[in-house]
Parts: structure tokens; sequence; C-alpha cells
């Protein structure tokens, strides 16, 4: 959500507050895979997503105000774009991620949303949102994509965890598709930033609304005789109001302040507060082919921000 509706003369080079912010974006954003695995230890990820859903929504309009939100729902104009935003940016990854991490590791999911910027150029691309390329970019973009295929590594697949891997994948191409779309239909209107992520999670929710039966009915996964799993509940807390809500607050607060381009490094920060938090928190292990895909598709992701004709 970077590309459009951002101030373009703010400053590149980030005061000590900005990289702050930065850092506490990174480690919101980041850390989201270590809250996703320890939820699933009790609710499924259809109720991990709806969960995050509606605790990052409740956030943001207590945030932004319900007055700011209401005049954008009642837009007719809006309610189109911002379905098709809800399902691409928002509910499908969401879901294609805690569907993932039932089998793959935290950081190897951090590892393959490192791609999300790949995506969102090659989506770019092909709607023609963005016109033209550089040599430089299309470098990028077979750079990642070299990276991603080592994360991936399918040719040592032991425990079945390829599957797991392209949902990742899947969630982050999905992630790129909804990034294209909301810059061309949504942030293009100069509407304000947060009231629109507001409206975004709020229709997500809604669109989630008829599964609701079906997820109360689902029991919370709690072994005979124990007690709730109070820390998936925390950790379906944090990653919905740190996670979700609190981090679409910081990230355009980040964007008003010190740029677009100061806050689109974040990608490069997210993979690697992912892996270090798996290795660190949950004993994950951390192969040296999947760090050297992770630093290739960071590199990738380097490439194609540069706009030379080349």
């Amino acid at each position: 959500m970077l590309s459009a509706g951002a101030p373009v003369g703010a400053p590149a080079s980030p005061g000590p507050a900005g990289l702050l912010r930065l850092g506490a974006l990174a480690l919101l954003w980041g850390s989201s895979y270590l809250w996703i695995a320890l939820a699933l230890e009790a609710f499924s990820p259809l109720q991990v997503t709806a969960g995050r859903l509606v605790l990052g929504a409740g956030l943001l309009v207590a945030v932004v105000g319900a007055g700011r939100v209401r005049p954008l729902l009642a837009d007719r104009s809006l309610l189109g774009p911002l379905v098709v935003a809800a399902l691409l940016a928002t509910v499908v990854p969401f879901t294609l991620f805690a569907l993932a991490q039932q089998s793959i590791p935290s950081g190897r999911a951090g590892a393959l949303n490192a791609t999300t910027p790949l995506w969102t150029l090659a989506a770019a691309l092909v709607t023609r949102y963005q016109r033209r390329t550089s040599a430089a970019q299309v470098a990028g973009l077979l750079v990642g994509l070299a990276g991603a295929v080592l994360v991936l590594a399918p040719w040592q697949d032991p425990a079945g965890t390829l599957v797991g891997s392209l949902l990742a994948l899947a969630g982050a191409a999905s992630y790129g598709v909804g990034y294209v779309h909301v810059a061309a239909r949504l942030t293009s209107r100069g509407l304000p930033g947060t009231a629109l992520a507001a409206c975004q999670l709020l229709v997500a929710t809604a669109l989630l609304l008829p599964g609701v039966p079906w997820l109360l009915s689902r029991p919370v996964e709690v072994p005979d005789g124990a007690a709730l799993p109070w820390g998936a509940v925390v950790a379906l807390a944090v990653l919905g109001l740190g996670g979700t809500g609190a981090a679409y607050v910081l990230l355009y607060r980040l964007v008003r302040d010190d740029g677009p381009v100061v806050a689109a490094g974040v990608a490069y920060l997210l993979p690697v507060v992912a892996l270090v938090l798996g290795a660190l928190l949950l004993d994950e292990a951390i192969e040296p082919g999947a760090l050297a895909g992770v630093v290739l598709v960071l590199g990738g992701v380097a490439l194609t921000r540069r706009h030379g004709t080349g």
C-alpha cells in the first residue's frame, strides 16, 4: 500500500524517531508468524483469521473514529473496490498463511512473505498499473524468484512441507496483487489511509460473517482435562491488536512522517525478525539454504526498487 497516495516530498532518511517507528513496525509484522504458530495450537486457521480481523478492525475504528469510517462505507462507489481489497489483501493471505503454518515453521513463512514486493511489481506490470520497467527490475524479479526457490527447496522435502510453503507463497502473491489494486482503486483517490485500512478490515470481517456459526461450532482444541490454552488466546489477541490493528496505524504514521521509501524498508526487516524469533522462541532451525534464499529475495527486492531504464 506504499506506492500511491503517499507524500512524495517526505524525507528518505529517517531521524531517530523514524528509525524507532520502522523497528517497531518490523517487530509487529515480523512477529506475526510467531503469534500465528502459537494461536494454531488451539484455534483453526479460519478462527485465527477471524479473530485477528475482529480485533484489528475494532482497534482501527477506535483509533480513527467511527465518524471518519462511516462516510467511506456509505459511498457505494467504494464498496466494490473495498470488497476486492478485503479479499486479496486481507482474508485470502491471512487464511493462506495460517493454513501454511500448520506444516511449515514460522521463520519460513516470514521468509516467503518477503517475496511480496516482487509479486507487487509483477502484478503492476501485468495490469499495466506500471507501464514501463527497467533491466534492473527484471533482474530483481529473476533474482528474487531464484531466492524463493531456494527457500522452498522442493528437492529436500522430508517432512512434506512443500504444500505449506506453496500456500505461503500464494499468500504473498495475493498481498502483492491486493496492494496494486488498493493503490489503483483506493489510495489514488486521496482518501485518508488509516480510515481506508479500517474500512478494509471491517469489510473483510463482514465477508466472514456467513461462516460465523461454523466458526463457533468448531471447538477450541483442548486436551481432555487440560485448562484453556491461554497462551494461544494471548497470541491471537497480540496478533489481532498488534500485528493487524496497531501495525496499520504505525505504517501510515511512518509513511506520513518519514515517507514511503523509508516505510518500504520494513520489507527487508520482516524475514530477519521472523527467522530470529522462530529460532529463539520456537526452536526452529535456520537452514543455510533458506538463509541464502532470503538474501537473494531481499537482493531482488532491492533491484526492483531501482527505476532506471537500464
